[in-house]
């Protein structure tokens, strides 16, 4: 007994160990005053103003939360209208084929994804003349492809578990359909959208190979500059980057939980 009590805590602390010192050392390397970003050469924050007069970079990152934030504002509305169609709708037909199509993003390898959507917008060129080239505009649509599968799961499993007894009242009220989506549905199911929303915001910010292959001139994502910079070599403003990133993200997190645990105490 005791040796299985010793045994979690310490496997726990190890896995923890494992995922988070990789990024402690990356956050301690981005204030090193030495090039080499393996080399302690004392304290400095010298490549963080090295990474605000890096053009190429903030052009980048720019592009990467326009393009997140338009692919998740996209792939919500999409999923959401698909979860209530294949939960609320029993039978139709098609739903078999819809359903299909929503989770076959979820296994696909994304090269396959990737190199489909190229197909597809190649053919597209020439047949309606739409889109003009690869850009921001076929990112954001392959994005939104395989972002939408996810929050389509999300919001599914949320419809599953709301009481239809809700809508059914509503109904018998006099209240149209669309009325009671927006006035019943939409807010009970909110916090599930909001988590899709910000999964899919990941998602589409983290991509590498599906915007590798649907993006152009003037559309390369941040993780496409920074794997470009890395095959030369990894260089300290990156690890400044991936710091604010990183601290960005805390931030977040803790409001968010802030607020959970605030609403928790109201209810």
């Amino acid at each position: 007994m005791k040796r299985r009590g010793w045994f979690l805590p310490i496997t726990a602390v190890l896995g923890f160990v494992f995922l988070y010192a990789p990024i402690v050392s990356l956050v301690v390397f981005s204030f090193n005053d030495s090039r080499l970003v393996t080399v302690w050469g004392g304290f400095s924050t010298r490549w963080y103003g090295e990474l605000l007069n890096d053009g190429q970079m903030l052009a980048a990152a720019w592009v990467s939360l326009k393009v997140a934030t338009m692919s998740a504002t996209m792939a919500t509305i999409i999923g959401t209208l698909s979860a209530f169609v294949l939960t609320r709708f029993t039978r139709f037909r098609g739903k078999l084929l819809l359903t299909g199509m929503v989770t076959a993003p979820l296994v696909m390898p994304e090269v396959i994804i990737g190199l489909s959507l190229l197909l597809l917008f190649v053919a597209m060129e020439l047949t309606l003349g739409w889109p003009a080239g690869r850009g921001l505009t076929t990112v954001v649509i392959a994005h939104s492809t395989f972002c939408a599968a996810y929050v389509t799961v999300i919001a599914q499993s949320r419809l599953r578990e709301m009481d239809e007894s809700l809508e059914e009242a509503a109904r018998d009220l006099g209240a149209g359909p669309v009325r009671v989506f927006f006035d019943i549905t939409l807010p009970v199911i909110a916090p599930a959208l909001v988590s899709g929303w910000l999964l899919a915001f990941t998602l589409s910010l983290d991509d590498l190979v599906v915007a590798s292959f649907v993006s152009g001139p003037g559309a390369s994502t941040l993780p496409m500059v920074i794997f470009s910079k890395v095959r030369l070599g990894v260089s300290p403003d990156v690890n400044a980057l991936a710091t604010i990133i990183i601290g960005i993200v805390a931030v977040a997190v803790t409001i968010a939980g802030l607020l959970l645990r605030r609403q928790m105490k109201r209810s």
